[in-house]
């Protein structure tokens, strides 16, 4: 099992985020991802910073989506960090939600095609191609290729998201697979998913890593998954309106202690009994966060002192 850590900003600010990512090196994570969430802290400078101030750890985006972001800056971005990190970068592409987009008028017509043709075109200007290209969502011309030779000819791409036909994807295409395992006990259901994209096209679901993204979200998550444990997108309906309002007292009010259920909660033996539980699922790498506990450090250190040695 590996380990990686999701900093996102209410975790504090640019250079406690930074600081958080070297106690995680330190105590033993492989991964750490940086949400790239839409007029939130943003991932890249983050990483950038990181990937100076560490030595071992991969740095990443989770959640990179190209529309607001064109395929080709996500490649050439990935490529200029792979170069300053030493070969220390992995791609966490895909969305959350297509609301983020739409926020600032772009349309999203059809996901599944966008994501597919991206990892062609950033794989092949990786290898160093020009890559005039005519699909139905990237229209390139021959001008489309790096200007400078990158470190790797293939930098590794997570594919996330939570809806059945993302997840078939990531295992088609993906390096690794960024899935929602909220509730962890939908682990299962999600691994399921991505293995069956593997098999479509003959891959051997073993080659995938599996992150398992261990997190609080949950109205915008899958039916099948909320309902391992009881609940329902409807659950969560007036606290979505809350947060929408930006009225977050009240929706912190509204959260059942069966909500609580999405995330890991409990001490180091608890932790790891729930971990375990991800692996015998197909569950490869877990990721931790956003919330990481009252005091982040010292969940970075239980985990460097209790948790991660235990898997090693």
């Amino acid at each position: 099992m590996r380990f990686g850590i999701r900093l996102l900003q209410h975790l504090g600010s640019p250079r406690e985020l930074v600081e958080l990512a070297v106690l995680a090196e330190r105590a033993g994570f492989d991964h750490v991802w940086f949400p790239s969430d839409k007029f939130m802290l943003h991932a890249w400078p983050l990483m950038v910073a990181v990937a100076e101030h560490t030595r071992r750890v991969v740095v990443g985006p989770n959640g990179a989506e190209p529309y607001g972001m064109a395929p080709g800056e996500i490649a050439t971005g990935l490529a200029t960090l792979d170069l300053l990190s030493g070969g220390r970068t992995a791609l966490g592409l895909g969305m959350h939600t297509t609301e983020m987009v739409e926020w600032m008028g772009i349309p999203v017509r059809d996901r599944v095609t966008r994501l597919r043709e991206s990892v062609e075109v950033m794989r092949r200007l990786w290898r160093g191609e020009v890559v005039p290209y005519r699909g139905q969502e990237i229209r390139w011309s021959e001008q489309c290729y790096l200007r400078f030779r990158a470190l790797r000819d293939r930098i590794p791409i997570y594919l996330s998201g939570y809806e059945a036909e993302d997840l078939a994807l990531s295992g088609e295409l993906g390096d690794g697979s960024l899935p929602m395992v909220t509730p962890p006990e939908s682990a299962q259901l999600m691994v399921e998913r991505i293995h069956a994209g593997a098999r479509a096209v003959g891959r051997d679901p073993a080659a995938i890593d599996v992150s398992g993204c261990v997190a609080y979200f949950g109205f915008y998550l899958d039916p099948g998954a909320l309902a391992t444990v009881g609940l329902r997108p409807a659950d969560f309906g007036e606290i979505r309106t809350l947060v929408e309002a930006r009225r977050y007292g009240e929706a912190r009010e509204r959260v059942s202690i069966a909500m609580l259920r999405l995330a890991i909660i409990g001490d180091a033996r608890e932790a790891i009994r729930r971990i375990e539980a991800l692996g015998e699922a197909g569950v490869t790498q877990v990721s931790v966060g956003g919330p990481l506990g009252p005091d982040p450090r010292e969940t970075i250190r239980l985990f460097g002192e209790a948790i991660i040695p235990h898997f090693r």
